[in-house]
């Protein structure tokens, strides 16, 4: 593994936890010759993985689609950023680019993100291990959603066992080195 997409949000919570959480990140990310690849911001959870990477030395590349940077969201003094046509734009780029995803808590965006790189998983179009850096148990009631998905049918638990969530970076990171894609779903009529 060489570069980690990482989702979070754009707002910093209203926990210093969340905060201490993403340099905590940040801080496992370089100790671990890992690159960034984020969504550009230079706000919130974003601003402060993001700024944290850079100061102790890592790479940061930033994907962002032209309207975010024309509103003046972007990051200064990142490594890398690309500035791309749209969000879906973005999200292919981040997965296309990374080896692993990880979503640090976040809102409505980082959710959806997060979990369309698991649904593409199964679809067979993104290999990478998705994680939830469970921070403070933030992600339980999504957890808790997912076994229930399972318990009713509507995912196997195969694939849950695909999904990780874990407020352990050294656990997250076993996890990311073990991982093995799910097998593509197929249909029967």
């Amino acid at each position: 593994m060489e570069r980690i997409a990482v989702y979070c949000g754009a707002s910093e919570g209203n926990d210093d936890i969340y905060k201490d959480a993403a340099i905590k990140l940040a801080d496992y990310l370089v100790d671990h010759k890992l690159d960034l690849v984020y969504g550009g911001g230079g706000v919130g959870l974003m601003g402060i993985l993001a700024k944290e990477v850079l100061n102790k030395g890592g790479k940061v590349l930033g994907i962002m689609p032209h309207e975010l940077v024309d509103r003046g969201a972007a990051c200064d003094g990142l490594t890398v950023l690309k500035v791309v046509e749209n969000m879906s734009v973005r999200k292919e780029k981040m997965l296309e680019l990374s080896d692993g995803c990880i979503a640090l808590p976040g809102g409505p965006g980082t959710l959806e993100e997060i979990i369309e790189a698991f649904s593409w998983a199964r679809l067979g179009d993104n290999s990478n291990p998705c994680v939830f850096y469970n921070v403070d148990g933030y992600y339980d009631p999504l957890k808790q959603m997912f076994d229930d998905m399972t318990a009713k049918g509507f995912l196997t638990q195969e694939d849950n066992d695909k999904l990780f969530f874990s407020d352990s970076l050294d656990d997250i990171w076993m996890f990311m080195e073990t991982y093995i894609p799910p097998k593509i779903r197929e249909y029967v009529k």
